[in-house]
């Protein structure tokens, strides 16, 4: 089932992403067993109490207690799969990682806003530079980045998102003013971005942008990133209605080698070191 359903979603491009698809593939499978146990159960009730057969109302019901017997064993097994699958699988696949430090791992903030999606990455010392209210301007420094301090030497993007591959990249997702979803299709990520909070996501890329556009080359999905620069390949998607401008909120996402990666960085540091900061918003 999950080969099959494979056919039908984007390519896989992260190195957890089977696992989504894994689990997508058995949830079909249990919704194809009880479509098939309650249709057979709904054409046996309709031939087994058609009113040829039962000309007279029975007010008195069921008198046993298998129907309870049912539920009980229904909310064990639910009980079961939550306690016992659910949350130990959470905890193994998302808590670890996102607590854990991993060395060499990419950590980058992604702060959403109608209608973009605004990117932070730490400078060469490694530090998230504060961010402060009064120092907003949606024109030059929509974050409000501080440049003083850890702040001096950060990068910052609009829209555009730059990552190595085979390397985690740790994200953490928040919001300027409504909820936005910020969503990865080839990465299998999708996350809520809500004001007030910074939730961490974690993947790995496996796949650089080069090698996604030829996986794609002639099919319908290059349809969405024809004729846009600097794209990277992979499109970040909002997925949460956000606004009247929700429909052209999104951005790119560019996987380089790690050599392309060190580069672009060095380039961004070489930017900010002769002209300041660059809003990045006539690059797409």
């Amino acid at each position: 089932m999950t080969e099959f359903l494979q056919g039908f979603m984007p390519v896989l491009a992260s190195e957890m992403g089977h696992l989504g698809d894994n689990l997508n593939g058995l949830v079909h499978w249990l919704m194809i067993v009880l479509f098939v146990g309650w249709g057979s159960f709904f054409i046996y009730t309709l031939f087994r109490f058609r009113s040829s057969k039962n000309p007279k109302a029975n007010y008195h019901g069921i008198t046993n207690h298998y129907s309870s017997y049912t539920e009980a064993g229904v909310v064990l097994i639910e009980a079961l799969l939550l306690v016992g699958f659910a949350i130990p699988g959470y905890y193994a696949v998302k808590y670890d990682k996102i607590s854990d430090v991993i060395p060499n791992q990419i950590e980058v903030r992604i702060v959403a806003q109608q209608f973009a999606w605004n990117i932070h990455y730490p400078g060469a010392d490694g530090m998230f530079g504060t961010t402060r209210i009064h120092l907003v301007d949606e024109e030059t420094n929509p974050l409000g980045l501080d440049r003083n301090g850890y702040g001096a030497d950060d990068i910052t993007t609009i829209n555009q998102l730059h990552l190595p591959v085979d390397k985690m990249a740790k994200l953490y997702i928040s919001s300027k003013d409504v909820i936005h979803s910020f969503s990865l299709p080839e990465m299998r990520v999708k996350q809520d971005a809500v004001p007030g909070m910074q939730i961490p996501i974690y993947f790995t890329p496996t796949m650089t942008s080069v090698d996604f556009l030829k996986e794609v080359e002639g099919s319908p999905r290059i349809g969405y990133i024809e004729g846009v620069p600097t794209s990277g390949g992979y499109e970040i998607a909002c997925a949460q209605l956000c606004g009247n401008s929700h429909y052209k909120m999104r951005g790119f996402m560019t996987v380089h080698t790690e050599k392309e990666y060190e580069e672009w960085l060095i380039e961004q540091a070489e930017y900010l070191d002769s002209e300041g900061e660059d809003d990045w918003d006539d690059e797409w």
